[in-house]
């Protein structure tokens, strides 16, 4: 049974002192009211989409910020909302976003989305037509062509926008920022970014036998804009991530938290080229197995970056599945090299140094520099760090469009755009090296394999391998637009 609107207990004591109650009229949201005006209640009125998992963290972040109200919860799965619901049992609920937004956009003013990656385009869009505010987990989308349709939108919209990699809101990414700024590490010409993930199954093939579709999970709401294919067990709620259709894996789950302080410190654009290694799980025919609809298990990506204001180009090297980095010298034997299964790795032409997620716990080399080393604050800090990442776009949504607060944001879209185009660059290297086709004699082979991808950022294209160009943006599942 859906519940009535979670914010109308909230304004009733000030509903019962106005004479505004006695003539039946409802107080509108903020938004409604125009610029300059305050509305009776000071709380952001958020509508979650996605709300288990981590939409269910977000949005008790939301909340303890004591400047928001979960007014409307959205989810396809009834075990995965039912924490949610528990916890904000006035708010009213929906599996549909879009029955959602068109039933009560007059009532919200912002929303919140934590779904798979394959559907955050298309319902963070649906909210911003609607001019409410966005904040969406990371990555930012699915494809790269839905990252610069979302980074666009938010001017065209005016809308107030957050994704969901707090680490960038962080104090270590700004003390990075400080000593790089204060010249300690010199030019830096090579970054490394690793981690330990995927810690879910990829480089398989798709089951070939379907699975009954638990009774609480809408799952044809749950595909959204993907193709229609069977239910698997073991899909939900992680496993999708290693999956194409609704995935970006490793990458898409952990490189806008580690690719995010050298985008940060270095001030990263678009990448002009990308290449890939990739490990299969097995060997076939002496070949690594071929499974195209599924991330790899670990990989190696190579993006070049052009070097700007004389700064020499940029070499950053991504790997997940356990690889890593040839330890710095400067580090010691026992000493942790980031955080130990994620971290990121600045080799400068002065000195190196490093981070672990998020940003977490910066390092100079060797580690004795850290504490030795005073340097003068040229990044502001967020208050309460990487946990006032939410309050932030709260108080930013509040303010509005243009002010202060919402262009001080650590991952606006603006910067959040860029960054999960050059995350998802990764994957399109991926993908490409799989490409396979068949040569003159009916044999399989890889053209995309070895080959170096030159990327025109600003038209979005490749321009020496026109395959993989298919990667850049999706075709969706009939009856689902981005709506751009």
């Amino acid at each position: 049974m859906q519940k009535k609107n979670a914010f109308k207990p909230s304004r009733r004591k000030f509903l019962k002192n106005s004479t505004i109650a006695a003539a039946g009229f409802f107080i509108v949201p903020r938004h409604v009211l125009g610029r300059g005006f305050v509305a009776p209640s000071d709380k952001l009125i958020i509508a979650g989409i996605g709300v288990g998992g981590k939409g269910e963290s977000d949005l008790n972040y939301f909340s303890e910020s004591g400047k928001a109200e979960i007014a409307y919860l959205c989810d396809v799965d009834d075990r995965q909302a039912k924490t949610s619901v528990d916890r904000f049992p006035n708010a009213k609920r929906y599996k549909d976003f879009r029955e959602m937004l068109s039933k009560e956009a007059k009532y919200i003013d912002a929303v919140s989305v934590s779904t798979p990656d394959h559907t955050h385009a298309v319902a963070a869009m649906a909210a911003m037509q609607l001019n409410k505010h966005v904040y969406v987990q990371k990555p930012l989308t699915h494809d790269i062509y839905e990252a610069r349709m979302l980074t666009q939108a938010a001017h065209r919209f005016k809308v107030v926008t957050q994704m969901g990699n707090q680490g960038s809101s962080g104090d270590g990414v700004r003390l990075l920022q400080d000593w790089y700024n204060a010249g300690l590490i010199g030019d830096v010409k090579t970054v490394y970014c690793f981690t330990n993930r995927p810690i879910w199954p990829q480089g398989i093939g798709r089951p070939a036998t379907a699975s009954p579709i638990p009774s609480e999970l809408d799952y044809d709401l749950w595909l959204g804009t993907a193709p229609k294919k069977d239910y698997f067990e073991g899909l939900l709620p992680f496993n999708w991530r290693g999956w194409w259709d609704y995935g970006t894996g490793a990458l898409g789950d952990m490189a806008c938290h580690i690719m995010a302080p050298a985008f940060a410190v270095l001030g990263l654009g678009y990448p002009i080229s990308a290449e890939c290694s990739v490990a299969g799980q097995y060997i076939e025919n002496w070949h690594s197995a071929y499974h195209p609809e599924c991330g790899p298990l670990a990989s190696h990506i190579t993006l070049v970056f052009k070097g700007v204001h004389g700064k020499p180009d940029l070499e950053l090297h991504w790997m997940d599945g356990g690889i890593q980095p040839t330890r710095p010298v400067e580090l010691g034997a026992n000493e942790v090299f980031g955080d130990g299964d994620n971290g990121t790795f600045f080799i400068g032409t002065k000195g190196n140094m490093m981070c672990g997620t998020y940003g977490m716990n910066p390092q100079l080399l060797p580690t004795s520099r850290t504490k030795e080393t005073q340097v003068p604050q040229t990044v502001a800090r967020v208050p309460n760090g990487d946990e006032g990442h939410y309050a932030a776009w709260v108080e930013a949504a509040i303010a509005g469009y243009g002010s202060e607060k919402a262009k001080n944001l650590s991952s606006q879209f603006d910067i959040a755009g860029p960054l999960t185009e050059s995350v998802l660059m990764g994957n399109l290297a991926i993908r490409s090296y799989n490409i396979q086709k068949k040569n003159e004699k009916g044999d399989n082979y890889y053209p995309g394999r070895h080959i170096k991808l030159l990327w025109d950022g600003p038209n979005m294209k490749i321009t020496n391998f026109d395959d993989a160009n298919e990667f850049i943006r999706r075709t969706y599942r009939e009856g689902w637009s981005l709506g751009a």
